[in-house]
């Protein structure tokens, strides 16, 4: 009895779903076992096993050159499945590796392209070329590629330092410009406020140089050796409310 089931394991194949098998009979390719029972010849059936499922391939990290002539390492990873395994165990030899290699071709032609900003602000771009390329060029392999992406793109330190002085820079020349629009506004306003009612310019030009005044004070005390002189800020408010309910000095008609 057990010799029985010794010789029936030989002639029988139980495939688990997700993996299919190459038969060989006498060195050539039979046929392609699917998932389930299945029955061979055996010294004469030689069988290998591939998985259908997706897989993931790592890609270290490789140097590139971008357009303008920018050295930077990416890292990516890749995912495949087989959807014919005799197709991709006859025509490739060793399917990993090519993919590897073909991978990192692929993302290095697409990183020269491209200046470092866009580079580093385009990933998703380099994901779908990346995908497109590789993919187009593995159908032949038996093979679908189903997801690429660039998982890191790391710069020398001294660039990254170049690079966040060059986005400091930025973000003071933007907080400048809205300052300085923020200030042009409150003018405006204030120069329509004094045209329109004298009353309420008076308290708006005492309220700002009050203000004005306080900080000036604030600023001259902080020195270990200032001498502060203090001034009535009434004096001066009331000095350019003269000026402002002067009448014009009209020129004298010549003779």
């Amino acid at each position: 009895m057990a010799s029985f089931f010794a010789i029936l394991r030989r002639y029988v194949i139980i495939l688990p779903q997700g993996n299919e098998t190459i038969v060989e009979r006498l060195g050539r390719y039979q046929r392609t076992l699917k998932p389930g029972l299945n029955f061979v010849i055996p010294f004469v059936d030689k069988v290998t096993v591939a998985s259908v499922r997706e897989q993931l391939l790592d890609i270290e990290p490789q140097s590139a050159i971008t357009r303008d002539h920018v050295r930077l390492t990416a890292s990516a990873a890749l995912s495949w499945k087989i959807l014919n395994v005799a197709t991709a165990y006859y025509t490739i030899e060793n399917l990993e590796e090519a993919l590897r290699n073909l991978v990192l071709t692929s993302l290095r032609s697409e990183i020269g392209h491209m200046d470092l900003r866009a580079t580093l602000s385009s990933r998703s771009k380099i994901n779908q070329a990346l995908l497109s390329e590789v993919d187009l060029a593995t159908e032949p392999w038996g093979i679908k590629v189903v997801r690429v992406e660039v998982q890191e793109i790391c710069l020398s330190h001294t660039l990254e330092e170049s690079l966040e002085n060059e986005r400091a820079a930025e973000n003071e020349r933007r907080a400048a410009i809205s300052k300085a629009d923020g200030t042009v506004e409150s003018i405006r306003r204030i120069s329509k406020v004094l045209k329109e009612d004298k009353e309420q310019a008076a308290a708006i030009l005492q309220y700002m140089f009050a203000q004005r005044y306080l900080d000036a004070c604030e600023k001259i005390g902080q020195g270990d050796n200032s001498r502060v002189l203090f001034m009535d800020p009434k004096v001066l408010t009331e000095s350019v409310l003269e000026l402002l309910n002067s009448e014009p000095i009209k020129p004298k008609d010549e003779d």
